[in-house]
């Protein structure tokens, strides 16, 4: 990562460098955008970057928070989110706020969305398939799995043919 970031670096460096030289060379920025491909406004505002920042000013801005966000729910209340899902895979995200407040587990409805989001858990089909990962990962037999009756598959068995009419 580090030496990409080296590269592109010196990919613009090069880049800018060629731009304000011949920007000197013709005496005319604006010729020498032209002849570049950049605007002025671009050229001026790269300058602006290379003269305060250095190279590393030309380097595109990562947008966005760097750390978690200050309101993110805590670790503990995540956990028991995802351990009554375990339990509740069909339930949507009102439902499983409403039974932790039963709990005295006070979790908003949007919460519990961020929980499920950051751990790829948004639809139903995906909660049902993290229990059964967690029944293969924790070696669980079948028989035990009874108590959660949608995860079970359901099999139909024909042992003689249609009759047709």
């Amino acid at each position: 990562m580090q030496l990409l970031k080296g590269l592109y670096s010196l990919t613009l460096r090069v880049l800018f460098a060629g731009a304000f030289k011949l920007a000197c060379e013709l005496d005319n920025v604006s010729k020498a955008c032209r002849i570049m491909g950049y605007s002025r406004e671009q050229f001026y505002e790269i300058r602006r970057n290379f003269q305060t920042f250095g190279a590393d000013g030309l380097l595109d801005k990562i947008r966005g928070a760097k750390i978690p966000h200050p309101n993110r729910i805590c670790e503990e209340l995540g956990k028991a989110v995802l351990d009554h899902c375990l339990q509740f895979p069909t339930q949507g995200s009102l439902r499983v706020s409403q039974q932790l407040v039963l709990k005295n587990i006070h979790v908003g409805v949007g919460a519990v969305g961020g929980i499920w989001h950051r751990h790829n858990m948004i639809t139903k089909h995906q909660r049902l398939l993290r229990l059964e990962k967690h029944y293969k990962e924790n070696n669980i037999p079948r028989a035990c799995r009874a108590h959660n009756f949608f995860c079970v598959k359901r099999e139909i068995i024909i042992t003689e043919p249609c009759p047709r009419k």
